[in-house]
């Protein structure tokens, strides 16, 4: 494996970044490729990549952060037999589904939300509801960024925005409530998701 490089910061100073997505794609799709090339980026930026540790977008993700020289972290569970990809310097093995979930969530300074099926979803759901629900909010450090790739994700955006003329009435009391939307970022290429984070994690590591 390449060695760490590319950035001063000790490994227990860096920021995190939680990447979600697919198992699915296999190297060589565009899907696949464009997860390796934002673990490149994150990790030229001085940023450690922490997924599900496992296939597809996961895999190419902590692949192309290790090619890279940089540090990367795979939540796996007891659950699946399966270990973590090669492409993983540091795993970190839970005992359930939700419990691997929260360790993905907590162990995040930022949040990268790749294509996927319904872990996917199930990922940016809680992570969205933990920053949107203030009690909820405090367990994770109060709100971090939240990028979502579209257009992939955009159909799942657009229905969730409805629920905000819910509460337009002004007698509803989740208008003392921060709109969820206001939490997501959406994001159309890689690129523009590294410097992204580069701006708004910058100085706090």
């Amino acid at each position: 494996m390449p060695r760490a490089g590319g950035n001063n910061l000790r490994r227990e100073e860096m920021k995190t970044v939680s990447i979600f997505g697919s198992s699915l794609p296999r190297e060589g799709s565009e899907a696949y490729e464009e997860a390796r090339r934002l673990g490149r980026l994150l990790a030229e930026a001085g940023l450690a990549v922490c997924n599900g540790g496992y296939g597809g977008l996961m895999e190419a993700s902590a692949r192309g952060a290790r090619e890279a020289g940089g540090h990367t972290v795979g939540v796996t569970c007891a659950i699946w037999p399966s270990a973590a990809n090669r492409w993983i310097a540091e795993e970190v093995r839970t005992r359930s589904f939700l419990e691997r979930l929260t360790t993905l969530i907590e162990r995040g300074d930022a949040y990268v939300v790749l294509p996927g099926g319904t872990g996917t979803l199930a990922e940016l759901a809680l992570v969205w509801e933990m920053m949107n629900k203030s009690t909820l909010s405090k367990t994770v450090g109060g709100r971090k960024p939240l990028l979502v790739m579209v257009p992939y994700w955009q159909p799942v955006i657009e229905c969730l925005n409805q629920e905000t003329s819910l509460g337009d009435s002004a007698a509803a009391p989740f208008d003392r409530r921060p709109r969820a939307m206001e939490i997501v970022h959406l994001m159309t290429d890689v690129s523009s998701v590294v410097e992204h984070l580069k701006e708004t994690l910058a100085g706090k590591s």
